[in-house]
């Protein structure tokens, strides 16, 4: 038995019961989307803006956005429609290991393909110069997009920032900013700290749309089970009248854990697919930032693994308390410093204290905590924070549970199952 083995046997894992949270769940079918965009892109002719001929260039980013590949092909197929020449550009700041293979390598994973889109892919971390915005900051912008395009579509899931708050925080006025602004774009719009963010974003925004081709933008907002449910084409003036509505109306369908406070989530996976900071810092009540405060909801968070999607990109880990020795073994260090070494938010790549699999990582969570009854351990596991909607809650949260109208109980409480290397089935 190792030294640590040792310091956790006696810290008992609390049995664990199936819940189902109810969400309201407003939503698009997969199969209805190519019509409603078609739709969206005729009304107040929004594609007219396009002419015939046009070299037009498609932004995509590295969020795991839902059916985010169908709508870029959707979209690719009415450009080609109208008469032009659609290409895919890889907007997404420093991710990908702030290089454009890596970001091609992103893309790939998400199923955005030039064999699936229709288009080909054009990736570059190069950026021009467009001119300054109104105080004075660098508006940069994709080299393709400026020099190569005739004009630009802005493709963006907006929903509430895991580090800022304000009237723009993720969304299409992001996607200009950080994503056609690439690694230089992204480093102008953190230099001053989050705290000026959305106010960094919104000047630079405005001035990107005074300067450059962009000709409309297509915002998408998701409902708390990661599915589309709203799709919405705005023409450039539009977008920064109408971003901070949309903002309102993702935030009132965003997912969350109806237990107000518990001593230990469980997080199976986190990734840059699932959120910028690995796992939404909104569902679990942690930041990465003073530019948010909230009072605490738990007390430790343990994390057991990456996804495969986010190629060893660990940034977020610094929101855990506790990993595991697997998770460890997958970091991709070049990849993960890309985040911080740009965003200047270094806690969220501070290593969690590495265990060597789930079992104990589970209980030197639970050894940690204070002033807690040890034999009555109120715990929370989550798949990740992208789907919330089934989780597991400690035998010992049930009766709040019971009595709170959103949540069902699907089973009744049961040990924690580990295979012969101490990891969960």
């Amino acid at each position: 038995m190792d030294v640590l083995e040792q310091l956790i046997q006696d810290f008992k894992i609390p049995k664990m019961a199936k819940v189902r949270q109810h969400f309201p769940r407003p939503r698009i079918e997969k199969e209805d989307i190519p019509a409603v965009i078609r739709e969206e892109l005729q009304k107040d002719g929004t594609l007219n803006r396009i002419k015939k001929g046009d070299k037009v260039a498609i932004t995509a980013g590295s969020r795991g956005i839902a059916n985010i590949a169908l709508i870029l092909k959707e979209i690719v197929d009415n450009v080609k429609a109208a008469g032009a020449h659609p290409f895919i550009i890889p907007t997404m700041g420093s991710h990908g290991g702030a290089t454009a293979e890596g970001q091609v390598e992103v893309l790939h994973s998400l199923g955005i393909t030039e064999e699936y889109v229709g288009a080909p892919i054009r990736a570059t971390m190069e950026v021009v110069e467009l001119g300054t915005s109104k105080n004075g900051l660098p508006i940069r912008f994709d080299k393709y997009a400026a020099t190569e395009a005739d004009a630009t579509i802005v493709v963006g899931r907006i929903k509430p920032h895991t580090s800022f708050r304000g009237k723009y925080e993720s969304g299409l006025a992001k996607m200009i900013v950080i994503g056609l602004g690439k690694q230089k774009g992204a480093e102008i719009c953190h230099a001053t700290g989050l705290e000026y963010m959305s106010a960094r974003i919104e000047d630079i925004t405005r001035g990107a749309l005074e300067k450059s081709n962009i000709v409309f933008g297509v915002g998408l907002i998701e409902n708390a089970f990661d599915e589309t449910c709203k799709i919405v084409a705005l023409p450039s003036k539009k977008i920064m009248e109408e971003e901070p509505i949309l903002l309102e109306e993702a935030r009132k369908n965003m997912p969350q854990i109806f237990i107000d406070k518990y001593d230990i989530l469980i997080v199976d996976e986190i990734g840059k697919n699932i959120s910028g900071t690995g796992m939404d810092t909104n569902v679990v009540g942690r930041y990465t930032s003073a530019a948010i405060q909230c009072e605490p909801r738990v007390q430790r968070i343990v994390i057991l693994d990456l996804t495969a999607e986010t190629h060893g990109n660990a940034n977020g880990m610094g929101l855990g308390d506790i990993c595991t020795r697997r998770l460890f073994e997958k970091i991709d260090f070049a990849k993960t410093y890309a985040n911080p070494l740009t965003s200047r938010v270094v806690p969220s790549i501070k290593m969690p204290m590495v265990m060597n699999n789930d079992s104990q990582a589970i209980r030197a969570a639970i050894k940690t905590c204070f002033d807690v009854d040890y034999d009555k351990i109120k715990m929370v596991r989550i798949k990740n924070t992208l789907k919330v909607d089934e989780i597991y809650i400690s035998e010992h949260l049930l009766d709040e549970a019971k009595a709170h109208p959103n949540i069902e109980i699907l089973e009744e409480p049961k040990p924690m199952v580990f295979d012969e290397n101490g990891n969960l089935f």
